[in-house]
């Protein structure tokens, strides 16, 4: 043992990188990450401050979840273009479950602002809102789409755009108001599903005009909405549907475009007639 470098046990190597000795001791046993020195006569191991950046290397990568073979063979080959290409697979990987955490967090803070509304609001209101510029990716649906059809499209659309499962997105249903106004409210023409700000996606177009893709990415404009809650059944939709109409009429307010629905409380209640939807309609 060279007495000149100063020797630690392996509690004080293990305590100086946080880890505990058993770990060390595996990564001895495994040819991963040996001792600068063992006591020939008790077996003691013994390490040295100049062990400390392998070691952190080799922990890092573990905090990377990189496996101990992919480790061991970085080891066997140890050199800055490994550690580079090694890195580069990493940081990508990272910055794709850094994305899925933000779009995450998104959806989690639309579902929270939802149950504070659902506390507080008034089903019977009928109100003009602001709402700010979104992007929707939209489904073409017709009255025969079943409901278990609807969610299979919206399942896979949802890993088309790498949203990891059913719930990283908020979704629901439009319905074109020229139908509205003709007294057909079960004419629902698109599922669409509204994309997280943080989803590294790129629109295809903007607006949802008929000359444009009836599938794709789409913006559906900010500006003013009648905003209207409908409690139970879709069946019973229609009613709150002429309420609507009435309501704008004697406002003298024209609506445009579809009529954006999306369910509110799917994940807090048992009965259908429990069941909270949210309308929205652009005003011209």
């Amino acid at each position: 043992m060279n007495e000149n470098i100063k020797q630690l046990t392996i509690g004080q190597f293990a305590k100086l990188h946080g880890i505990n000795k058993k770990t060390l001791m595996w990564y001895d046993e495994i040819g991963l990450f040996k001792p600068a020195y063992i006591n020939p006569e008790n077996g003691y191991r013994y390490y040295n401050y100049r062990q400390s950046s392998v070691l952190e290397t080799i922990l890092l990568l573990r905090e990377l979840d990189v496996s101990i073979d992919e480790i061991q063979m970085f080891m066997k080959q140890r050199s800055a273009l490994s550690l580079k290409c090694l890195l580069d697979e990493k940081i990508s990987e990272l910055n794709s479950r850094i994305s899925h955490m933000n779009r995450l967090r998104e959806t989690l803070l639309s579902h929270h602002r939802n149950m504070v509304a659902l506390l507080t609001m008034d089903l019977s209101e009928i109100r003009v809102v602001e709402k700010d510029t979104c992007r929707l990716v939209t489904l073409e649906i017709n009255p025969e789409t079943s409901f278990d059809k609807e969610v299979e499209m919206i399942a896979a659309e949802t890993q088309k755009y790498q949203l990891r499962r059913l719930h990283d997105a908020l979704y629901g249903t439009m319905l074109p108001v020229e139908c509205l106004y003709k007294g057909i409210f079960d004419a629902y023409s698109m599922l669409f599903i509204e994309m997280p700000d943080s989803s590294q996606v790129t629109l295809g177009c903007e607006g949802l005009s008929k000359d444009k893709k009836k599938t794709g990415l789409h913006i559906q404009s900010g500006g003013r909405y009648l905003r209207a809650y409908h409690k139970g059944a879709w069946e019973k939709i229609p009613d709150r549907y002429r309420e609507i109409l009435d309501f704008a009429h004697k406002l003298g307010i024209k609506l445009h475009g579809y009529s954006y629905e999306m369910g509110m409380n799917e994940n807090v209640i048992d009965r259908i007639e429990d069941y909270i939807t949210r309308i929205e309609i652009p005003i011209l």
